[in-house]
């Protein structure tokens, strides 16, 4: 599988380089979100002069940074980076990890020589919550699951029909590019749809009933959305 361009959302991200606000990138889950902050964002940094050590990246998901999900570690680690006056570039991934994070994030909106770019998503991190609390101090990036020509970008397979009947049948989330058959795919989509099921609608919902939830959007699915399939 070759790189996947993005090169829409990487476009967006360079637009709004050193604009002193926030860039928060959000979408649905698996969408390829952390793949537009590293490499791709990264890669662009690096590739326009930025050095290295002026790119302060952490994944938030991770165990080894389990500790910087503490607002005051992640405060003091960023800081601890900083040894001149030139502009850094801070990339945070899944930052809803991090307790009380609009504070943090509004402490390094006055640091003057600091570029913030984060990523979240579940039922924390909505992006209609994030306007709100972040209003004239952020912008948006929403992403969403590869397009046809994003898909197409990943392949080495240059026959275009294979290709769309390979898109229309596995679905465009990126991951599903490194899947051969069907059956893995929808073992795959079927987490995917689990997560949100229960990650994120019940627990921003706090919805009793767990299986009349999955009951309703099952019938919903197969009865509404056969209708357009």
């Amino acid at each position: 599988m070759k790189e996947i361009k993005r090169d829409v959302y990487l476009n967006k991200l360079i637009s709004r380089k050193e604009n002193s606000l926030i860039k928060i990138i959000t979408g649905i889950r698996r969408c390829g979100k952390s793949y537009l902050l590293d490499p791709l964002f990264k890669n662009s940094l690096l590739e326009s002069g930025v050095k290295p050590d002026h790119i302060i990246k952490l994944d938030l998901d991770l165990i080894e940074n389990s500790k910087y999900r503490e607002p005051m570690e992640l405060f003091n680690y960023v800081m601890g980076n900083i040894k001149d006056t030139d502009m850094y570039y801070v990339l945070l991934d899944e930052i809803q990890l991090v307790k009380n994070f609009e504070e943090v994030l509004n402490s390094f909106l006055k640091k003057q020589n600091l570029d913030v770019y984060v990523t979240g998503s579940n039922s924390k991190f909505l992006s209609k919550d994030i306007i709100t609390e972040f209003r004239g101090r952020s912008t948006e990036i929403k992403i969403y699951p590869l397009s046809f020509k994003e898909f197409v970008s990943a392949n080495d397979d240059n026959n275009i029909d294979r290709l769309y009947k390979k898109y229309v049948s596995f679905g465009s989330y990126p991951y599903v590019l490194n899947f051969d058959n069907i059956d893995d795919v929808e073992i795959y989509i079927k987490g995917i749809y689990d997560s949100i099921i229960l990650k994120d609608i019940i627990a921003r919902k706090k919805f009793p009933d767990q299986l009349m939830l999955q009951s309703v959007v099952s019938f919903m699915l197969d009865n509404i959305g056969n209708l357009y399939s």
